[in-house]
């Protein structure tokens, strides 16, 4: 199988500023794997540029066989209904039931069929374990409960690779456990994800391939256990 993500010699600018040189990645399907660095290290940038909020100006890099240096702008709808957003700060409409966020979604993404919509927000919700909270405002549910709505929202599509960027950030360590636990069964379901943190107690405590940025660079890991994540804390 082809990977699903893949970089060569590929540098990477937020406006005329040079965040990330000489990136060559390469990330197969079904990996799971974590983006661990430094506050402007890059992460968020590199995800930003899978996702095409960023383009790509230098070196080669591709996204599920689409070539990002040649992606016309029309194409960009069709690569992003592959991918799956799991942001840190929920971005919930916060007017409209748990329901209505999901049908929001689906809606805009093209789908008609209202039996259609339920059946699927229903199979999503009961997915993060939300089965009976459709009907709540975002409001009402906790914070755990929330990431999982915005996991539910990321799962929609059925996408091939989600992209969790902090989803735990403004979690408490148990919650963040359960929701990393969530992810990582999503994973052994036949989904590649990407998930930037700096939580590093759970990449101890869940390993997985590793990716470190440092210093406008990205550095693979082969054993977790080596890391100073000290230093990266500073």
């Amino acid at each position: 199988m082809d990977p699903v993500i893949k970089f060569e010699d590929a540098n990477f600018y937020q406006k005329d500023n040079l965040i990330l040189s000489n990136v060559n990645l390469t990330i197969e399907p079904n990996e799971f794997v974590y983006f661990i660095g430094r506050v402007g290290s890059g992460k968020t940038t590199l995800i930003k540029v899978i996702n095409v909020e960023i383009p790509l100006v230098e070196g080669e890099g591709y996204v599920l066989d689409y070539n990002l240096k040649k992606l016309k702008k029309k194409h960009i709808p069709q690569l992003r209904r592959r991918l799956g957003i799991v942001f840190q700060d929920f971005q919930l409409l916060t007017d409209r039931s748990i329901y209505d966020n999901l049908n929001f979604v689906l809606k805009a993404t093209g789908w008609k069929s209202k039996a259609e919509i339920k059946l699927r927000i229903d199979e999503v919700l009961e997915r993060v374990g939300l089965t009976y909270k459709g009907y709540k405002m975002p409001h009402q549910l906790s914070g755990g409960e929330q990431q999982r709505v915005v996991i539910a929202r990321a799962l929609l599509n059925d996408p091939e690779i989600i992209l969790a960027d902090e989803p735990t950030g403004n979690l408490d360590p148990e919650t963040s456990e359960n929701l990393l636990q969530l992810l990582k069964e999503i994973n052994e379901n036949g989904r590649t994800i990407i998930m930037a943190t700096h939580d590093y107690e759970l990449v101890k405590k869940f390993e997985a391939r590793t990716i470190k940025f440092e210093k406008g660079k990205i550095q693979e890991t082969d054993n977790t256990q080596e890391i100073d994540f000290d230093a990266l804390r500073l």
